[in-house]
């Protein structure tokens, strides 16, 4: 035989052993769902799924009944949607299956029609490559409240404090021992805070998260603008690379450089929050359309300087109670905390990654302790300068002129309880309203005294 003659067939099963070796490792290569995960946020539904390796996917919806089909190809799933809570979502089940060619079909049937984006996020830290799939509620029609329209008109409005609890959902934030996550203290202190602000008179909280769901930091900062907030608070308790770490802070923004390595580092680390959390097409280098002209602008540097002054007022009280990191308001750029005219802090309650503040912030009492300890320093400063238009205002303004002032009792007021909140004696406050008793009712307007 020649040479050329054996030389043909050989080249021809190098080459088909080839291809079938190829398409071996494709075949080895396919990205695998290794979990599924669901969250419920006030306004949509996220469902996650965790990939062994990047993959493309199609989206799409169809109607009559509403479906929303995602392709997800060269995948397999590693087993079934049998435990994935869709109890309070707008998803009745899920179905799947393969629609050949290595591609996985995921359907859910919907039980109203929602507006569906879908995302990839690529590994991150501890964080596989994930599949994000978006579900936004139908719009919802805006209702304006008497109460609302009666606060506006009569210029004695409250004061509303926005309480940002970071971190929330796919991103659990900072881990302390004995699997303490960040999101959840947060939570529970940003709630303490709020109970305690909306039963002060001339207050009212905003929860910018009252669930285990997650917020972009734009959108969280977006929101205190949307309530027109007099101040945004945003709760953390995060870890430091040293365990021995130790002490509360607060922290402002910074429109230069950190004012220590500390500062530089957790901002770091809290602008990572939305690779980790999950937002589609992230870009924390880029600045926002509307801090492009405004960080320069007389209006931020109000607000800077309002932010540093409410934040020196929190950082003493929650002294009194803690250690602290630092004796004065630290800056570094915080992406939740650029808003142009909502002054605003971020609170570190301490450092999950020390054990002895980790057991503490594990406790209902002291985390108590911390949401009592921020909020008066939010009122002490807001006794310094409160908003002309609000209550506090009108409050104050008729205790300098002697003068009484009005409080309508809620439900689980006593009246001991209003004298404290007022300064004055429960028998003082019977005598200026004629009372022969403490006995109350709901709805009942008292005249407060001048202390």
């Amino acid at each position: 035989m020649s040479r050329r003659r054996w030389q043909k067939p050989f080249l021809l099963s190098v080459v088909l052993g080839f291809i079938v070796f190829i398409g071996n490792v494709a075949a080895v290569q396919a990205a695998q769902v290794d979990s599924v995960r669901l969250w419920r946020a006030p306004d949509n539904t996220r469902l996650v799924f965790d990939l062994s390796a990047s993959a493309d996917h199609k989206l799409f919806t169809l109607e009559n009944p509403s479906r929303v089909v995602i392709d997800i190809h060269n995948t397999e799933l590693k087993k079934g949607f049998g435990d994935v809570p869709i109890d309070d979502t707008p998803i009745t089940k899920i179905r799947y299956g393969d629609r050949g060619n290595g591609t996985l079909r995921v359907v859910l049937d919907m039980s109203a029609p929602v507006k569906p984006r879908s995302f990839s996020l690529p590994n991150h830290g501890d964080k596989p490559d994930r599949l994000v799939i978006d579900l936004y509620d139908g719009d919802k029609p805006t209702v304006k409240t008497v109460t609302a329209v009666k606060e506006v008109s009569n210029g004695k409005r409250d004061i509303i404090i926005a309480i940002d609890a970071g971190h929330g959902g796919e991103d659990p934030g900072a881990l302390g021992p004995k699997n303490l996550r960040e999101k959840d203290v947060v939570l529970a202190i940003a709630k303490q805070m709020a109970r305690m602000v909306d039963s002060t008179p001339g207050y009212k909280a905003k929860l910018i998260r009252d669930g285990d769901y997650y917020i972009p930091l734009k959108e969280r900062r977006n929101k205190a603008r949307d309530l027109r907030a007099d101040l945004f608070v945003s709760i953390h308790a995060d870890a430091f690379k040293n365990p021995k770490a130790r002490g509360a802070s607060v922290f402002a923004l910074s429109r230069t450089g950190a004012t220590s390595e500390t500062a530089r580092f957790l901002a770091s680390k809290e602008n990572d929050a939305d690779l980790i959390g999950g937002v589609g097409g992230v870009s924390l280098t880029d600045k926002d359309n509307i801090l492009a002209g405004v960080l320069v602008d007389l209006s931020m540097t109000a607000t800077l300087t309002n932010s540093l002054q409410v934040g020196d007022h929190v950082l003493k009280n929650m002294g009194r109670i803690s250690r602290l990191h630092k004796k004065q308001v630290e800056q570094a750029g915080f992406a939740v905390l650029k808003s142009p005219d909502v002054p605003s802090i971020l609170v570190e309650t301490g450092f999950i990654s020390n054990p002895h503040e980790a057991n503490k912030l594990a406790t209902h009492s002291y985390r108590k302790y911390m949401a009592k300890a921020i909020f008066d320093g939010v009122k002490h400063y807001f006794e310094q300068q409160p908003p002309a238009d609000s209550w506090l205002a009108w409050h104050l303004d008729k205790k300098r002129k002697n003068l009484p002032s009005e409080y309508v009792i809620a439900k689980g007021d006593t009246l001991s309880d209003i004298a404290k909140r007022h300064s004055v004696s429960v028998k003082r406050l019977q005598e200026y309203n004629r009372l022969s008793n403490a006995s109350i009712q709901v709805g009942q307007k008292l005249q407060i005294p001048s202390s």
